[in-house]
């Protein structure tokens, strides 16, 4: 097994009073300069416009969208090939073979497909959600003022840095670079060490870097303050310089807003200027889009002649096999 380079822990300022607390050894943020304004509501509400553009321009969350044709074929087309898609996230998304295919068994195609766009639709929104709080925390720390810098991350571990300040200023900046998850399950426990050690050795080899670093995974939807990832039993940490934010401290130190500020301001564009934003998964399914899901089905002998799954065993081979084959 390949061996994880040691990480060095970084000179900055920690907290130690109480050994039992979930932030003993955590960054200790009073010795860092503070937020000197609020953002002005107006501004914030642009910058939450300009967050969801960004992500609708990464990530719709939308399953699809239906563009005007000449001709009703020309919609069938469309409805198959969308269909298709849908039929090949069913496959590829499956988290087990064998329990996937027992719970499918005596079900009709017409439900599973309903079920599956609905899952598709929920993991589109996901994603779009993430890029937009990445976007705007990002913004919200460059609109702040706190910063001596922020910038984005050339690199597929982070998303943005802030260089921030010591309040005695005789002592070397502390460089964050910041990971950006909806909730703290979005990684597995087994995924945790390698996501840790991959974003520290994009603060370790950063050549522009001046003074210590901190790396955070920013978890901006679940409660709770902060703390710092450890081996179940061990209770070593897999980085002392590596800490979870959760919303409630993620959001105040970033924006100077609460986790409930920043969702309410949300709220309140979404409803203002976005009225149909990610309604999709309430719309009314297509026959047609409906029924050529069954055709793949039908293709791939995942049902009988009355649409129904009838054979746990082929549905299991179809999962534990590469999707062959197209429309």
């Amino acid at each position: 097994m390949k061996q994880i380079t040691k990480t060095i822990s970084q000179k900055y300022h920690r907290l130690e009073q109480d050994h039992t607390s979930r932030e003993y050894g955590c960054m200790d943020d009073s010795k860092l300069v503070k937020h000197h304004k609020k953002i002005d509501k107006t501004k914030l509400e642009d910058l939450i416009v300009r967050s969801i553009d960004y992500a609708n321009l990464k990530s719709s969350r939308e399953a699809f969208k239906i563009p005007e044709f000449e001709n009703e074929e020309e919609l069938k087309k469309f409805y198959k090939k969308e269909a298709w898609e849908l039929f090949k996230y069913f496959h590829k998304y499956c988290d087990d073979p064998a329990s996937t295919s027992h719970n499918l068994h005596g079900r009709n195609y017409v439900d599973v497909c309903k079920e599956a766009f609905r899952n598709r639709v929920l993991q589109k929104q996901r994603m779009n959600s993430g890029w937009r709080y990445q976007s705007l925390a990002k913004d919200c720390a460059i609109e702040s003022g706190r910063f001596r810098s922020v910038s984005d991350v050339n690199s597929t571990e982070a998303d943005f840095n802030v260089v921030t300040d010591y309040i005695e200023n005789n002592i070397d900046p502390l460089t964050i670079y910041v990971s950006v998850k909806n909730r703290i399950n979005t990684l597995g426990g087994q995924d945790w060490p390698k996501a840790i050690h991959a974003l520290e050795h994009v603060a370790r080899n950063d050549k522009n870097r001046q003074g210590p670093y901190l790396c955070v995974f920013g978890i901006v939807m679940d409660r709770g303050t902060r703390t710092i990832k450890r081996e179940g039993k061990s209770k070593r940490a897999h980085s002392e310089n590596t800490e979870v934010w959760l919303s409630d401290f993620f959001w105040p130190f970033f924006s100077n807003n609460s986790y409930d500020e920043i969702m309410s301001a949300v709220l309140d564009v979404l409803l203002d200027k976005y009225p149909d934003h990610g309604k999709s998964i309430n719309i009314e399914l297509p026959d047609y889009f409906i029924s050529s899901f069954g055709e793949f089905c039908k293709k791939k002998d995942l049902i009988n002649d009355i649409g129904v799954f009838d054979d746990p065993k082929k549905i299991v081979m179809f999962f534990c096999s590469k999707l062959s084959g197209n429309k």
